[in-house]
């Protein structure tokens, strides 16, 4: 058994709560298990990555207390290990209820919708967020070796040219705490509806960063500008004015922190990767 499983099969019997299973739901990075018939860890398995100690799991954990104290939709932390991240072993970790999932496929106006609800939540979060985080740290990213390894001089330059606008120009918007990677990958249809997951990447910053997160893939790999403008709409009906300026503003700059995160997060990444990669770097090469 890994040592991060088990780092977090110690720390749930330090609060009483004994695995009775070691169901992998996920193996990367972040490593997510189901420990018992409610019980899910999320365990950071990379101690050499670039995010170290608790800090982000901090963040998360926080957030989603509150989210799921005022009923947003969001998984629930679990109710039995208290809601903090916890360090074990040399591991940081926190704890989730386990949801059962579905695999009906959410409409673009329910994701609108449920993003806007977990906004409004938000926006009584009274916890300081670092402003633009993601783009900050993107930057000190791109200062690593595995990614002057992996990408040429000249992508890393494109990119950090736009994380360095994206910044200057996205600071004097309105700012509020935010999910901060609101791709279609971390919503989860369930027996108890649509629901968001993997609040780890929190920052404060606009509203617009988590809806060009959500229908990037959508717009601009995809070309179905029909998904992408229908979660907009929904999103803007439940009573939220989206500046169309702002918003194009953040597909550059979540093309950058994609691309600036790849040779990390996917060190042998399939040809299709690499496609993908591609098509995001030539399209930010067209703004500058």
């Amino acid at each position: 058994m890994k040592p991060a499983i088990l780092a977090a099969i110690r720390c749930s019997q330090s609060y009483g709560v004994e695995p009775d299973r070691c169901d992998v739901l996920q193996d990367a990075h972040t490593i997510v298990v189901r420990l018992t018939h409610t019980l899910v860890a999320r365990i950071v398995s990379d101690t050499d990555g670039p995010r170290q100690g608790t800090t982000w799991f901090s963040r998360e954990t926080a957030m989603a207390a509150h989210l799921t104290r005022h009923q947003a939709p969001v998984i629930p932390l679990h109710p039995e290990i208290p809601p903090t991240a916890h360090m074990q072993d040399g591991f940081a970790m926190n704890f989730w209820q386990f949801v059962t999932a579905t695999h009906a496929s959410p409409s673009p106006r329910e994701i609108g919708v449920s993003l806007h609800q977990c906004h409004q939540v938000l926006r009584t979060f009274d916890e300081p967020l670092p402003a633009l985080a993601i783009l900050h740290e993107s930057l000190t990213i791109l200062e690593q070796q595995v990614v002057r390894d992996a990408l040429p001089r000249d992508d890393i330059d494109l990119l950090a040219r736009h994380l360095d606008a994206s910044i200057e120009r996205l600071a004097p918007c309105p700012l509020q705490a935010l999910h901060g990677d609101a791709h279609i990958g971390n919503l989860l249809m369930t027996t108890h509806g649509l629901l968001w997951n993997d609040w780890e990447d929190a920052f404060a910053g606009p509203v617009e960063w988590d809806l060009a997160s959500v229908i990037w893939n959508a717009k601009l790999l995809e070309n179905d500008d029909a998904t992408a403008n229908a979660i907009v709409q929904a999103y803007a009906s439940c009573g939220t004015s989206i500046d169309d300026n702002v918003l194009d503003q953040c597909l550059i700059a979540r093309a950058a922190v994609m691309s600036a995160w790849y040779p990390i997060l996917y060190p042998n990444p399939s040809s299709e990767r690499l496609q993908k990669l591609r098509h995001r770097l030539d399209w930010l090469g067209r703004f500058l």
